[in-house]
């Protein structure tokens, strides 16, 4: 019998995590916005999801996000023509082709970078929780071997009058036992 880890990931959220994130990657928004909205919808962070994502997901479907990448390409085109069409000055032209390949390359590049600092950021918080955590632990700890000496310095002045009411015990016994035999009458036959 395997155990599952509680988090494990489903396959029902691994089709979530590609369908939102190829959705983005077709309207043209990052990556990063994505796995938020996914993080929101599977109680997971953002980090997370795009640990899954690029871990896993992305090899599965890299057809699909080719397909979305090319979607997203014809959109930029047909935005950049409307551009060029509206504007009255015809003397700059556009490249909605090179314009959307580096675009590309920046927003992968970028959508790495932030996802990095998150994590960086996301692990801060819990260091300085830690570093808090272990300061209340060694407070505690100290107060604890105190209270232990004091429990120890109980411990051996109790022992020391058990030992006392033990000696003062057997005297007792004793002293009864003599005058029991002192006022014993000698039966004679």
């Amino acid at each position: 019998m395997t155990n599952l880890r509680q988090d494990a990931w489903t396959k029902d959220e691994d089709a979530i995590l590609a369908e939102v994130t190829l959705r983005h990657i077709r309207e043209g928004s990052t990556q990063l916005v994505a796995f938020e909205e996914v993080g929101e919808k599977l109680t997971r962070t953002p980090a997370a999801c795009g640990f899954r994502w690029n871990s896993l997901i992305r090899k599965q479907y890299e057809k699909a996000i080719a397909e979305a990448k090319k979607v997203r390409k014809e959109r930029n085109k047909r935005k950049g023509k409307q551009l060029v069409s509206q504007s009255s000055d015809h003397s700059f032209s556009f490249n909605a082709d090179v314009y959307s390949r580096n675009e590309e390359e920046k927003s992968l590049s970028l959508n790495e970078i932030i996802l990095f600092l998150q994590q960086l950021q996301s692990e801060g918080p819990s260091a300085k929780n830690l570093e808090s955590e272990n300061k209340a632990l060694l407070s505690r700890l100290q107060h604890m071997k105190k209270e232990n000496g004091n429990l120890k310095n109980k411990l051996d002045k109790i022992n020391k009058e058990y030992e006392s009411v033990c000696r003062d015990y057997k005297e007792i016994l004793q002293l009864m036992e003599r005058a029991r035999k002192l006022t014993e009458v000698p039966v004679r036959n």
